[in-house]
């Protein structure tokens, strides 16, 4: 056998991940737009309901919260992400990804994972500032638990974005197809969960991605006991999570041709 002297054995994961991690965060960073999105949009809804009666019409202090948590997270995962993966594939980023040592699974995870230490860090400074300015009292465990929420939310947000990039292959298309699932998302979850549309809608809104997360948030920021909701609530997520995960997986294309 002849040794041409060439290294072709792969580097080791836990390197290439690294690598990847760093990459992506740096990307991330000097886009700035999940930044914004996850951190900046949020802060700003908790600022503006501070006048006037903003927060006694939406609810009290814990579900403007809520809804600033959940928004954040909405527009960062379905928005910031999808369009962000949607323009790499389509200028051939992925592509070029795909004949690195690192295996493809790891190159999504990368970016999931990066995305999803960015929400986490954002959901705790919104926390933050919407303790200071409601004036709220938080307990170590609730802070906790508003982690564990957004993880869950993030990871809900992400796998519908997965899916909409695996299901559409046009970077323009899937601009349109996202803001009209975001405006449709908010409303549903907003309204509907007012009961104002009927108690029909009220009860589809309380299966959606955004009535789903605000009602986990709004009880865990009150310290409520368990109840029914939030097992509706939860088993929704976890439902957008396998469901949309395993579209997006099935469905996803490395090149837009």
């Amino acid at each position: 056998m002849t040794n041409t002297g060439v290294n072709t054995a792969r580097p080791p994961l836990g390197l290439a991940l690294r690598s990847l991690l760093r990459a992506d965060f740096l990307v991330l960073l000097n886009g700035k737009t999940s930044v914004f999105l996850s951190i900046l949009l949020p802060v700003v809804i908790l600022v503006a309901n501070t006048f006037g009666k903003g927060q006694s019409r939406l609810g009290g202090s814990s579900l403007v919260i809520g809804l600033a948590l959940t928004l954040g997270l909405l527009t960062s995962g379905l928005f910031g992400y999808t369009l962000a993966l949607a323009h790499d594939r389509d200028v051939g980023v992925l592509q070029r990804l795909r004949v690195t040592p690192a295996p493809t699974w790891m190159i999504m995870t990368s970016r999931v994972l990066v995305q999803v230490a960015t929400n986490l860090v954002a959901s705790v400074i919104v926390v933050i500032v919407g303790a200071l300015a409601y004036g709220l009292s938080l307990n170590p465990g609730q802070y906790l638990l508003v982690i564990a929420v957004s993880v869950l939310g993030a990871a809900a947000f992400l796998a519908i974005g997965q899916a909409v990039v695996g299901l559409v292959q046009s970077t323009s298309a899937i601009n349109a197809v996202t803001r009209v699932l975001m405006i449709l998302l908010l409303l549903l979850g907003l309204l509907g969960g007012t009961g104002i549309l009927g108690d029909t809608m009220k009860s589809i809104a309380a299966w959606s991605p955004v009535g789903a997360l605000m009602t986990l948030f709004a009880d865990t920021l009150n310290a409520s006991s368990w109840s029914g909701q939030d097992t509706t609530a939860l088993l929704a997520c976890i439902g957008y999570v396998a469901v949309c995960a395993t579209i997006g997986v099935r469905w996803f294309r490395w090149n837009s041709r």
